[in-house]
This record gives C-alpha cells, structure tokens and sequence, in this order.
C-alpha cells in the first residue's frame, strides 16, 4: 500500500501503486496516476492528466503536469507522461502537451532533471538524459537518448537534439543539433564530438574514430550540407553508427548547427 503523509492532499481519483511514498503538504490531482515505488517529496504538486512510472523519485516543491504556459491553451484534455526511474529534482516544472501539437508531453525512462530545469509543453525526451541545474527547453523540443544539457543551456521551441549529443553551459540552441556533436555558444555552434559521453556508455575506439570523421565531413572539410550528407549517408552503409546522424540531418525541420 501506499504510504501517504497526513498533510498531503490526495485526491481520491488518484491511482497510487504499490510502496508509493508521499511527502508532507503534497498535492496530487484527481487523474494523476503514480507508479510503484515512487517517491514523491514535500510540497510536490502533480496535476493534470498526468501518469507517472515506477520506482521514480520527485524531490521537494517540483511541479509535474501543470498546465502549459501557451496562450493558445484552452483547457484541452492534454497529458503528461514520465516513465520509469527518473530523478527530479527541487523546483524543476513539467508542463502539459498543448491541442495545437500533439497534445502531450512525453518523458522516457532514466532521466535525471536537476533543480531549476524546465520541461514545456508537447515535448519528447527521450532515456537517460541529463539536465544540469536551469537548463530550459522551450516547447515541441525533442531530446534524443543520452543527451546531456549543461547547466544554463536553453533550447528554443521546435529544435530538435540528437542521441548522444551534449550542449555546454550556457549553449542557446536555435537549431538542431545533430547525434553525437558537442555545441557551444550563443547561438550554439558545434564544438566537436562528444567523445568523453561515447566512451562512458561503451562506444569503443572504433567507432568514436568514425563518429569523429563524420564530424569532419560534416564541419571541417569545407563541404555544402547537401554534399556532406550525400557522403555521410554513402559512409553510413558501411558503419550502421552513423545510421542515426543521416536520419537526423534528413528529417531536420530548422536546419542543424552549422
């Protein structure tokens, strides 16, 4: 059963799994549902269409599901969704989808949001990301796999963040950035590969070697975009590991870092 402290405020429409803890002055909305395992803090407010996994931990005064800050919001049935193991931290806000994208937000598994980050509406992050203290992403961000956002990074709205990537402190994003690249700046220019990420989650000399020539036919070699996508997706068909970077680059909507 679920342990729940008196202070808390529960709405009986919420659906609480098994081991749930939750913390003092708590609030938790009527079509909230929280699974196994979860530890919600003091202060916490989950509300909204909003479904969270299990075995995730939500620190102190963070705000999940609320809302959008959109003022094209009209009260739509929108959700919010968190999957398994995530770690939120003190004051990190997770907002709604919105009707006029696809109507939800959308979190995966394994993702760490530390204190002051900001999730907005209709965004996909995907699993075990990390974002540093006040990283913000606008909203219809896409955040691939293994991302990891630096402290004060911001992302502007409908950019997209390919696996693997990395954003420096303070990096604004304006357009997509690619699988695999490390960016930096305002706006934010690629800055290398993430070669210290790849090597941490397995990636052996090989391949880090080939992400790194892909980088140079894609920044250094002088090439048009079209020409170092043409040599990319020709390089992919012997080196599945840059599969994802063609797809990224033919699927980009706001053009990638250049």
């Amino acid at each position: 059963m679920a342990t729940i402290h008196p202070t808390a405020l529960v709405d009986p429409g919420a659906t609480l799994g098994d081991d749930v803890d939750v913390g003092p002055y708590a609030i938790l909305g009527a079509e909230v549902t929280v699974g196994a395992g979860t530890r919600i803090g003091p202060h916490v407010v989950i509300t909204g269409r909003t479904s969270i996994g299990a075995r995730n931990r939500i620190f102190q005064f963070a705000s999940v599901g609320e809302i959008p800050q959109d003022r094209k919001y009209g009260g739509e049935p929108t959700t919010t969704t968190l999957g398994d193991d995530n770690v939120v931290r003190e004051f990190v806000t997770i907002h709604a989808g919105t009707a006029q994208d696809r109507g939800a937000t959308a979190i995966g598994n394994g993702n760490w949001f530390l204190a002051y980050t900001h999730v907005a509406h209709d965004c996909i992050v995907g699993n075990f990301t990390t974002f540093s203290n006040n990283a913000q992403i606008a909203g219809h961000v896409t955040i691939g796999d293994w991302v990891v956002l630096g402290a004060y990074a911001g992302v502007h709205q409908f950019c997209r963040i390919g696996a693997h990537a990395m954003l420096a402190a303070g990096a604004i994003v304006l357009q997509d950035v690619p699988p695999y690249v490390t960016a930096a700046g305002y706006p934010a220019k690629p800055a290398g590969t993430n070669n210290e990420g790849l090597r941490r989650r397995g990636f052996s000399a090989a391949e880090i070697a080939a992400v790194r020539r892909a980088y140079k036919t894609l920044y250094r070699n002088g090439l048009s975009l079209e020409a170092a996508r043409d040599a990319l997706a020709a390089a992919a068909r012997d080196t599945p590991l840059l599969t994802p970077l063609v797809e990224f680059m033919a699927g980009s909507v706001r053009g990638i870092i250049r």
